[in-house]
């Protein structure tokens, strides 16, 4: 019966005005306790004084407890705040009772009226063990009538024993929903091994072993320490991810809502925590003074990289951000979240770069100062069977943004291009690679500051290699990985939008910035991390499949081109490539000849942009054919020997 009428009104409190009776009665009750204990367990006390005293203890404590508040609390959710508000009003209600008495000693407010100091000590003891105690008794029989209607209680163990840790614990123990129980503490901190929190036991990460797991049905492990550096994380879930369990992560204080962890925040620990590179932090940024009351325009602003710079800019100082992209649904989304930041000061405009009426309209209106032309089509696969495409958007679209920002006098044009540009052996990379060389040409010819920005793979862009692994994991597997060896540079989009406004910001016109992404990841290695992360085996529970490299697909990728070094800049993490000479005036005249060529016949085109970028050698494609067999020969012994070079 009590369970159902639980379970009934789960959802409801208890009225703060029926929490301020109860708690009344148990004053009264602690008061006549009080006496019954001074007076050695009897009844041998004044009952008429007492019947006269028992109403203006009561009123005290209900001033008291209106004062402080303690009756207020959610019961079921009662904590250390609201057992301080229990103390501070039985404290006050006690001074006041005292104050009374010795009022009365002169003023004989009250015939006969005196309480023995004994007794309002001892009755304050009492009401204030009685109403913390109610409460607890109340919030553990509330939570064992519904976590015994929630089926299997899930076991859990909390890697840190400080203070991070116990607001975890506390978090999840007061979510009645969660149906959790905390196994137990791991810390590295010796002095804490062996001890409990909240009757927790705090253990060694020896303990952290499979047999441990199983024995105790452990299916998470949540990382709760603050202040943590990301190579140390990778140190310690490398330890714990070939375990059978769930590996997850309490997010930073500065990102938890309103200063309180919610049990939502808890959440897997995502492939990007384990790559090993340090985040990317700009600091000094020349980035706001280069915006100050400026006109930004973004083509491709609802992609990935687009979309993030938009979201970047949209926290400096400019005059007006214009957003480009033909992408209505994208474009629909990022305004609707902008609106939702409170940022007002962008106009989307869905549109097509190849339409050059257009572009020359949106120019003609809003005068940009500042271009950052991030519209493209990225997937290699894709481009290798639709060069008609990859050139219209690729190279003549770059060019028609371009030749606008040179007619308009933009003051800057940034060019978001990629590591595939570099000796590239697809059509995509060839394309950015020409759209690369058309903008240094352009550079000769105005007052237009043209930057080139080249970086890698962006983590959970649209159409990479991560978020397809999660979606394979999910459906059980396999997962695909085209080849054993193949590699990739990794860096975040955030960092990699940063990087790109900051590279635009220094930049004087003429360079191709290159960004520093650490370490080249292996593919499979990445997959196997990724199976691991999700609480699963590899090939038990999931196996990786070898496909085969893909048409155009390198097996790594580069960031300079053959010929080309670096020079420093303020910024560690940003490097100028120094890039060979060009023969402007042939390049150019190719360029236009490749932008009003019939496309549709796609040996000539290829042709055409293999004689634009002598380095541009198919791989794995088609268009091998179009090669010359000596130049062939020599660029797959450079992926033989850069392959040697990996396994060594």
């Amino acid at each position: 019966m009590i369970k159902d009428y639980f379970l009934r009104s789960g959802k409801r409190y208890a009225s703060k005005w029926t929490v301020l009776f109860i708690d009344l009665c148990i004053v009264s009750a602690s008061f006549i306790l009080a006496y019954f204990i001074r007076f050695n367990l009897s009844f041998d006390f004044d009952v008429q004084n007492f019947r006269a005293q028992l109403p203006v203890v009561v009123l005290l404590f209900l001033f008291a407890f209106l004062i402080s508040g303690s009756y207020k609390g959610v019961v079921r959710h009662t904590g250390i705040k609201d057992v301080y508000a229990i103390f501070n009003a039985v404290c006050l209600a006690s001074i006041g009772t005292i104050a009374v008495v010795m009022a009365n000693r002169y003023y004989n407010l009250i015939d006969g009226f005196t309480i023995p100091l004994s007794i309002i000590i001892i009755n304050s003891l009492l009401t204030f063990i009685s109403l913390a105690a109610s409460r607890y008794l109340f919030k553990i029989g509330y939570e064992n009538l519904m976590n015994g209607n929630q089926g299997p209680v899930k076991n859990l163990i909390i890697y840190g024993a400080g203070e991070s840790g116990i607001i975890t614990y506390n978090t999840l123990t007061n979510h009645s929903q969660m149906g959790v129980k905390v196994i137990g503490f791991v810390d590295n901190n010796h002095q804490k091994v062996g001890k409990q929190i909240n009757g927790v036991k705090v253990f060694d990460k020896s303990i952290l072993t499979e047999e441990f797991v199983k024995f105790n049905k452990v299916s998470e492990i949540i990382f709760s320490i603050q202040s943590i550096r990301p190579k140390q994380l990778r140190t310690l879930v490398n330890e714990v991810v070939d375990l059978p369990v769930k590996v997850k992560i309490v997010p930073p204080v500065e990102d938890w809502i309103n200063g309180e962890l919610k049990v939502s925040q808890i959440k897997r620990v995502q492939i990007e925590d384990l790559l090993d590179r340090p985040p990317i932090e700009i600091k000094n940024s020349k980035v706001s003074k280069d915006f100050e009351d400026k006109v930004i325009m973004v083509t491709g602003g609802a992609g990935s990289i687009g979309s993030e710079l938009v979201r970047q800019i949209c926290k400096y100082n400019y005059r007006t951000l214009v957003v480009v992209d033909q992408a209505e649904s994208a474009l629909y989304d990022l305004q609707q979240e902008l609106k939702q930041a409170s940022f007002f000061n962008f106009v989307p405009i869905i549109g097509d770069i190849r339409d050059k009426n257009k572009m020359r309209a949106l120019f003609e209106e809003y005068r940009p100062d500042r271009i950052f032309h991030a519209a493209a089509y990225k997937h290699v696969p894709l481009m290798e069977q639709n060069p008609y495409e990859a050139v219209k958007i690729n190279v003549a679209g770059t060019k028609t943004i371009a030749d606008l920002a040179l007619e308009y006098d933009v003051e800057k044009f940034v060019f978001v291009s990629t590591d595939k540009a570099v000796n590239p052996t697809n059509i995509m990379g060839a394309t950015k690679r020409i759209a690369e060389m058309y903008i240094s040409c352009r550079q000769q010819e105005g007052k237009t500051k043209f930057i080139t920005t080249r970086f890698g793979n962006v983590l959970g862009s649209n159409g990479s290699v991560i978020p397809l692994f999660r979606k394979q994991i999910e459906k059980g597997g396999p997962l695909t990985v085209t080849h054993k060896d193949i590699t990739r540079y990794f860096m975040t989009i955030p960092e990699a939008s940063q990087l790109v406004l900051e590279a635009g910001a220094m930049g004087k016109g003429g360079e191709i910035f290159i960004f520093d992404m650490g370490e080249s990841v292996k593919i499979m290695d990445l997959a196997k991390n990724m199976i691991r992360l999700s609480g699963l085996h590899y090939p038990d529970d999931i196996d990786i499949k070898i496909t085969g490299l893909r048409p155009g697909e390198k097996l790594y990728e580069e960031l300079l081109a053959n010929g080309e070094n670096t020079l420093p800049t303020y910024h560690d993490k940003i490097m100028i490539s120094k890039v060979r000479e060009v023969d402007y005036s042939a390049t150019r005249t190719k360029i236009d000849e490749l932008c009003i060529s019939n496309l549709f016949f796609k040996d000539n085109v290829v042709q055409l942009m293999k004689s634009i970028v002598p380095e541009y050698i198919s791989n794995n494609s088609d268009f091998c054919k179009l090669d010359n067999p000596k130049s062939s020969t020599i660029k797959q012994e450079g992926h033989l020997k850069e392959v040697s070079q990996l396994n060594n």
